[in-house]
Formats: structure tokens, sequence, C-alpha cells
């Protein structure tokens, strides 16, 4: 790769980096699309975060994408905030125009999406409730995207109720908070549910009964290290549907490329299939 005085400069920055596939994705699309960028990872200490971010207003960079911990900081930096940046209360997306200033934007819930329509053909967000596992930057992310969707009821699901209720007051009609006592009854009826914790659930300390789910209902993992988590083992030995979070990376991936690139990333690169090869040493 030529770098030249018109490369066009995009990035990922969070801490820590090392892990992040996104370098791959995008400057695989980059190569096949001919266009003179490059997409670089950035591992900055957690305090110089907005420091950083300030000194890339003079034009040196297009856009960045924005990963743990910092997409909740990501939108006090920005002179603009997208409605669903704005639903979501947190930013993957930053960027940057010629006068300096800053927009912000959350592809996390079109990531969703997309993966649901990739790994699951002919799911419908709008057929019924869906339930959600935690109440953080994630689980919010996700509620705003199925709503969006036209989802008629996104269920939270949280250990700690209270902070459920919070997030759902934020969001507010269409979301109901759930306790994780409650989960026999909530998840009777609902078409998906989406773990948006860190946590395996299995083996981690909580366990969800997702025998309890229809048979026709579709789990998901936000989690894509392993790619196949406890979460989706249980869903899989129960013979449902699941959906994994490279899928979920990849969807909000091809928005962040059209938005710093200016053109939808190509079909033709599997860029699954390479960001599946990275993961398997460490899967």
């Amino acid at each position: 790769m030529t770098l030249t005085g018109k490369t066009r400069l995009a990035g990922v920055v969070g801490q820590p980096i090392a892990h992040s596939l996104s370098p791959i994705l995008h400057n695989a699309w980059l190569k096949a699309s001919g266009l003179d960028g490059v997409y670089a990872p950035f591992g900055i200490a957690e305090p110089r975060f907005e420091a950083f971010i300030d000194g890339l207003r003079a034009g040196s960079i297009r856009g960045l994408n924005i990963t743990l911990p910092f997409k909740i900081r990501a939108l006090a930096v920005a002179d603009e905030i997208s409605h669903r940046a704005r639903l979501a209360q947190a930013a993957n997306v930053l960027v940057f125009a010629e006068d300096g200033r800053i927009s912000a934007d959350n592809t996390d819930g079109a990531g969703l999406i997309w993966a649901f329509g990739s790994q699951t053909p002919g799911f419908d967000p709008q057929a019924g409730p869906v339930a959600i596992i935690g109440a953080g930057g994630g689980a919010q992310g996700a509620a705003a995207a199925f709503l969006e969707a036209g989802c008629p009821k996104v269920r939270l699901f949280n250990r700690t109720l209270e902070k459920a209720k919070r997030v759902a007051e934020s969001l507010g009609e269409g979301v109901e908070a759930w306790s994780l006592a409650d989960a026999d009854q909530g998840l009777q009826d609902v078409i998906a549910v989406i773990n948006a914790t860190s946590a395996g659930l299995l083996g981690g300390g909580l366990a969800l009964p997702l025998e309890a789910t229809p048979v026709d209902a579709v789990i998901m993992d936000m989690t894509y290290k392993p790619l196949i988590t406890p979460f989706l083992t249980q869903a899989l030995g129960l013979g449902r549907r699941t959906v994994d979070g490279l899928e979920m990376l990849i969807g909000q991936a091809r928005p962040s490329f059209a938005a710093f690139f200016g053109r939808d990333p190509p079909d033709e690169v599997d860029v699954r299939h390479l960001a599946l090869n990275a993961l398997e040493p460490t899967s």
C-alpha cells in the first residue's frame, strides 16, 4: 500500500485495541474498491480520549469508529449527534468535517438488524416482542434498533431491575423492564433473545431459561470471541436458530465505511471469511 498526500485516513479507537477486527474489514474493502485510503487502529490511554479527538479537528482524519470504553464519551466531543446515537446514548462513529466540526452516529443498531437479516432470512422484527439481556450501552442500542425497526415491544431483562427501569424510561413507550427472576414468563412469546452483556450466561453465574422461548425464536449473542459462546451453545442444543456477534460487527462496519470513504463497501469481498481466519488462533 502506497500512501499519498491524498490518502483518506480513518480508523478505530479503543483500549485495548489489538484484538479489533475492524482494520481487517475496512482495509479489505478499500483494496477491493481501489480507493486511496487506509484504516488504522489507535490504542490510547483512557484519560487522553478527549485530547486525542480534539487534535484531529484540523482535518487529518476523515472518521473514527469508537469502541470500548469510549462510546459514551464520544457523544460529549461531538458537535452534531444523530437521532439513533441519541437513542442509544452512545456513539460508535465520529465523522470529521473540513471546518473541524464532528458528527456522531451509532451504526451498532443497524449492524444488529443486518446480522438478523443475514443469518436468519425471513426474520421479521415487527412480528412480536423481543427480549434483551442487560441494561448497559449495548442493550440500549439494541433496544433502540428494534424500536426503529418496528418491534411492538422490547423487554429488558437485568439482574438489577431499577437499572432496567431507568433505561426503559429513557427509551420511552414500547420498552419494558423485567427482572431476570421472571424470565420464564417473559420469554414465552418472544421472537428473539439478544445477550447484550459481557457475561457468558452459562458458567458465569447467570443461567437463562432459553427452553421457555418458542421453538422458532432466534437467539443472538453480541460477543464474537469466542464466535460460538456458551449462550449460543445452549440455544443450538435446544434447536434454536442463532445469530453471532461477528455478523453484527460486519453489519455496523458497512455504514461506517460509507461515512468515511463515500461509497458502500464492495459485496464481492468475503470479509467474514477474513475475520474468521483472524479469530481462529484465539477462538
